[in-house]
Formats: C-alpha cells, structure tokens, sequence
C-alpha cells in the first residue's frame, strides 16, 4: 500500500482524465452492493471487501488502484490486500482518506445507481399477514 490519497486529489485526478493517456486508475469501492447502488464516486467500481480475494485478479494491470469505504479504515486493509497480490504489486495502490464520508465533505457529489428494470424504487416494506 502507498499511503491514503484525499478527496480533493482523487477529484482532481478524475477531472483530468486520470493523468496520463497511458495510466489507468481504478477506484474500487469496497461496500456491498446496495450501499454501492445508494451513492458511489464517479467511474469506481464495486467490488465487496468479502469477495475481493477471489476478484483482485481483475485489477492487473491497473497504473493506479483507490480503495473506497464508508469512513476510509476498512478501504485501507483492502488496499494492503490488493497491494500483495502479484498481479499489481506494481501499481500505486491507494486507500480514500475519510471514504465516502470524506468525499461528501469535501467533494460533495455521489452517483446513484439506476433502479433495476420494474423497480420504481418505492420500499413498501413486509408485507402484512392480514
């Protein structure tokens, strides 16, 4: 792992294209799907914390990785995680200072999921037995 990068630098890094045509960044945003699918950074990809041994395969190749959680402590260990894998252990590997949370303060913008097909986004809750 390469240390924490904050909100302000990753945003500055997505505006610009990601530095460089040849440097790939990818943000991999470790909650479960549905928090996901609530809000998520622009262009990160999620990737749960649990099934991210079996998937950090996916990241080879990648110049540049940022892992993404809720407050930036459990993001850390997934980067320590990604950054012993063979496969990007010559990569720039990253963990969000203050996560999501962080980003919110000082970035301010997440991106929704849309809705799976059929589904209006209405929670009408359990259904009653009467």
């Amino acid at each position: 792992m390469d240390g924490e990068i904050d909100p302000e630098a990753l945003s500055a890094l997505l505006d610009e294209g990601d530095g460089s045509p040849d440097e790939s960044l990818r943000i991999v945003d470790i909650r479960d799907r549905r928090a996901f699918d609530r809000g998520h950074l622009p262009d990160s990809e999620c990737i749960p914390f649990p099934e991210l041994t079996s998937r950090v395969a996916e990241l080879e190749g990648a110049d540049r990785i940022v892992t993404v959680c809720p407050h930036g402590v459990a993001s850390q260990q997934a980067a320590q995680l990604i950054g012993t894998y063979e496969g990007t252990q010559d990569a720039r590997v990253e963990s969000l200072r203050g996560g999501i949370e962080g980003w919110q303060e000082a970035v301010g913008e997440l991106i929704e999921s849309p809705a799976p097909e059929g589904d209006d986004g209405a929670d009408e809750g359990p259904t009653s037995p009467f």
